[in-house]
Order: C-alpha cells, then structure tokens, then sequence
C-alpha cells in the first residue's frame, strides 16, 4: 500500500482498507547525526529507513533579510535571521533558539517590513525542492506544503511578552499581522502549485499552549485568529488538500473551533501538556483525526518497557475506526537511541496493525 493511500484511508475512517495505522515523526537533525553513529547507514534518510508516509515543501516566507553570523564560539552560534531576529543557537542546532532581539519593536518597524511581504517565484527553491518533491511523489508519500501561520509566525517579528501584551491593547495590529502572513501563505501556495508541486495537504505549525495551558484566551483566539484559521482552512480545501494543525501545549479548549475552522488533523498532542489521546479521541475522534500523543520522555529510557505499555494502550484506541496517525508527542531529541527507536517503530507497526 502506498504511504499516501494509508493516510487517505485513516483521514476517511477506512479502517476496513487499512493494514496498519500511518508512519511519521520528527528527529533533530542532531538526533539524525546520533543514529548514523550508532548504525543507520549514511546513504539513507531517517524517512526513507523507518517509512515515513509524509514529505513537506515550504517556501520561504519572511522578509528576506541577509542572515548574518553576529558571534560563534566552540558551543554557541549567534546568527541575525532573515527575519531580522537575533537568534542563539547551539552548533549543533539541538535545542530551541534563544532569541535575543526581535525586529518589530512597535507597529511602525512592522509596516516597514510589512511591505517585503509579497509573493514571489524566488521564495521557492524551485531545483532542489522539485527534485525532492518528485522523489518522494515516486516513493508514494502524501505531500504537504508547510507554512508557518498566526501567532506562531509572528513570534519572529515580536518578541512574546510583547505581542501578548499587543493582544490585548492593539488587537487590530495583531489582525494585520495575521492576516498579511495569512495573504502570503495562500499566495505562495498557488505559485508552487503553478509551478509543477501538487499536495495532498496543508501543513500549519501555529504554537498556541504551554505545559499548563493556553497562551492566551479563547476568546482573543475566537475574535482574532479563528477568522484566519477559517479562511485558511477554506482556501486549501477549495484546492483539495487536507489541514493538519502543529500547536504544541494544552490546546485543548481550542479543539471545538479547529474543528468548525475546518482543521481535519491536530498534531502533535504533548503529554506533558495534559494532551491524552484516548481522552481526545473518545471525545472528538469522531470529528477531527489526531497525530502524536505518544510520550517522547519515554523513548530515551532503558527500560522501554512504560513506553511498550503506553503505546499498546493509547494506540489500542487510537487506530479504532481510523482516524490516527502515529507521531512522537512533539519532536525526537538527540537523547533518544538508534536502537531505542527502531524499537518504537516497531512497537508503532505491532499496535497499530489491523490484520
């Protein structure tokens, strides 16, 4: 069966042509470097040996500013990004960035990058892309265009205590940045698709919860960004693609307005976060699908035992009726072994068959 006719068959609730549930996750680059010490071979990429069903292309979209190199040590890397954010890093980029100073610091600085917003052919690497692109339509992957949207992609250009604060005293700013990021995500969309990409779905990555909740409330949510959300969700599946949603944190009070905006799968459902699949699942599975939810923490243990028993339990559940993608509860860090995780893999295949 092909990668892309699994995930069609489980967002349909075909558990009657599925033989075992979807394949996909998330390792750091530097967890990709740790595998290949430990014996994956190096002339084959992490999808391609453990079978992820997914391939995402994205353009670029921010304001194109030159990156430069500001500082770099033996640990450390400091870097001004193309959104014109300073930004530290470790060498091996392993860990979330520390951002130490943002772009936008008042509504005047975000007109004036405001206006390099605009679609254009060069935010797409239109060689090594469509190279990759037609490889991983061959292999028979679902193809998802990425973008980054909402508050999550406004945290490059305002550092998160201030937009917080924006949220509530300078809503229509916030509106306007949603809105022209918005703009650009669908307006880049339609140049890779007039320009040889075809996609299965749309993959947003929009942050909206920490550990012990939401950001900021549903009802800034309902008046400021559920209206993007919504014409988002229209704009792709009058292209015929599928939504999945990437919002870390305890979201859970935001599901019944993913659900109206459209959003067909919400990823990744951190553990941590209070995110319990089966809970989800029973209440909304019938509704929305789901991707993730098995604990991370777990896979870097010795004794693989707890994460055996919590993915026979949640997965158990999960894969009833379809509607369940296998995915880690966020992304796999460096801690995680080669073995470890040949052996999630395999634990993700022996609980998530159908036969």
């Amino acid at each position: 069966m092909k990668f892309k006719d699994r995930i069609l068959y489980a967002l349909e609730r075909r558990e009657d042509k599925l033989d075992h549930i979807p394949i996909h996750d998330s390792p750091w680059n530097a967890t990709i470097d740790r595998w290949r010490r430990e014996g994956m071979p190096s002339w084959i990429s992490p999808s391609d040996y453990f079978g992820y069903h997914i391939a995402v292309f994205s353009p670029d979209l921010s304001p194109q500013l030159p990156i430069e190199v500001v500082y770099e040590d033996e640990e450390y890397i400091v870097e001004r990004d193309s959104y014109g954010a300073i930004r530290r890093n470790h060498r091996d980029y392993s860990t979330t960035p520390e951002l130490i100073d943002w772009p936008c610091k008042s509504r005047d600085d975000w007109e004036k990058l405001k206006v390099r917003l605009k679609p254009s052919e060069r935010r797409v690497d239109w060689v090594s892309a469509l190279r990759e692109y037609h490889r991983a339509v061959s292999r028979g992957r679902f193809i998802m265009y990425g973008a980054s949207v909402g508050f999550d992609e406004i945290q490059h250009y305002v550092r998160s205590d201030h937009l917080l604060k924006a949220i509530i005293r300078d809503p229509s700013w916030v509106v306007d940045m949603y809105r022209t990021s918005a703009k650009l995500v669908m307006d880049m969309c339609d140049i890779m698709l007039k320009g040889g990409f075809r996609f299965d779905g749309a993959f947003l990555y929009c942050d909206l919860g920490y550990r012990t909740g939401l950001f900021f409330s549903p009802r800034h949510f309902e008046e400021q960004l559920h209206p993007v959300f919504k014409e988002l969700c229209s704009f792709f599946k009058s292209r015929g693609m599928y939504v999945f949603l990437h919002s870390c944190g305890k979201v859970k009070d935001l599901i019944p307005y993913f659900i109206e905006e459209g959003i067909d799968v919400l990823q990744p459902l951190e553990v941590k976060a209070g995110m319990d699949l089966i809970e989800l699942k029973e209440r909304y599975g019938d509704r929305i699908a789901f991707m993730g939810g098995i604990d991370v923490r777990l896979m870097a243990l010795s004794d693989l035992k707890p994460l055996e028993e919590e993915m026979k339990r949640k997965i158990t559940v999960a894969k009833q009726g379809g509607g369940y993608i296998y995915h880690s509860d966020h992304s796999v860090p460096k801690n995680v072994s080669f073995e470890n995780y040949r052996k999630v893999i395999e634990f993700a295949l022996k609980y998530g068959s159908y036969g």
